[in-house]
């Protein structure tokens, strides 16, 4: 569902604050994959997701999404392959709208507009069902404006509006950060929930170790601009944090992780 290869992305060229994000990477991940992508600061993750989603143009190398080569799409075109949750809770919804209204906007992107009403009874239904399954009691607050909400919910409802379209390709660019540990872990529950129901192609950034290796079918780790580790299957389902520091050292040449890397 998505190749990467050889793409090299540097910025500021030429001059003293030049700096490599991406080095040769390489990435190819299956349809249904859920990928966990951990690394400290500077690692490339961001650079990676922002190279995905065409918010930068790549020096060098290829991007396809779903077998189509993207490499040269801005991102308004490639919108239509990718849903996307931002770390900052507030980005990705409209506060002065209501949750139903929110959502109506979700559901028909990329359709065309007409003059018929807003939010049919059957529609409202439909997304009463859909909230529920972020357990956040949402269903029942359907009038509610988003500004009113917490920050978990909104960005519980934000992954549910990215996903409403199933898109091809779910970039996720560490989208707990901003919560506290007990709203992130239902955040990230509803993101198992959802991932797993529609086998939804996920790409998630994670500074938090546990996070990572708990989460996903696989886990790659970013060093340098390059990938470093890639493990799945079992070796990801027996791994502990301690024996993930390991492999970071012994593929990086480095034991010296990041503090923020760290410290999560």
């Amino acid at each position: 569902m998505l190749d990467i290869d050889g793409v090299c992305k540097t910025f500021n060229a030429g001059t003293v604050n030049e700096k490599t994000a991406l080095r040769d990477l390489s990435l190819h991940i299956g349809e249904g994959e859920f990928v966990t992508v951990i690394g400290g600061n500077g690692a490339g993750k961001s650079t990676l997701l922002n190279a995905v989603a065409g918010v930068w143009a790549v020096d060098r190398g290829t991007i396809a999404i779903g077998g189509e080569d993207v490499t040269r799409l801005p991102e308004h075109r490639r919108a239509r392959y990718i849903g996307r949750v931002f770390q900052d809770p507030m980005m990705g919804t409209a506060a002065t709208m209501q949750i139903e209204e929110n959502m109506a906007l979700a559901m028909r992107r990329g359709r065309r507009r007409t003059l018929r009403p807003g939010i049919c009874r059957a529609e409202r239904e439909t997304y009463r069902e859909m909230l529920r399954i972020l357990d956040l009691g949402l269903e029942n607050r359907l009038t509610a404006k988003v500004g009113l909400l917490s920050g978990g919910q909104r960005q519980a409802l934000t992954l549910l509006m990215a996903t409403l379209q199933r898109p091809k390709l779910l970039l996720l660019d560490e989208h707990t950060a901003a919560l506290d540990p007990r709203t992130a872990a239902k955040v990230l529950d509803a993101t198992e929930r959802i991932v797993g129901r529609d086998r939804l192609t996920t790409l998630m950034i994670t500074h938090n170790m546990r996070d990572a290796i708990a989460h996903g079918s696989r886990l790659i780790m970013l060093y340098d601009g390059r990938v470093v580790v890639d493990v799945s299957g079992e070796e990801k389902r027996r791994l502990t944090v301690p024996q993930l520091l390991e492999l970071f050292g012994r593929a990086s040449g480095s034991d010296e992780a990041d503090d923020t890397l760290l410290l999560s």
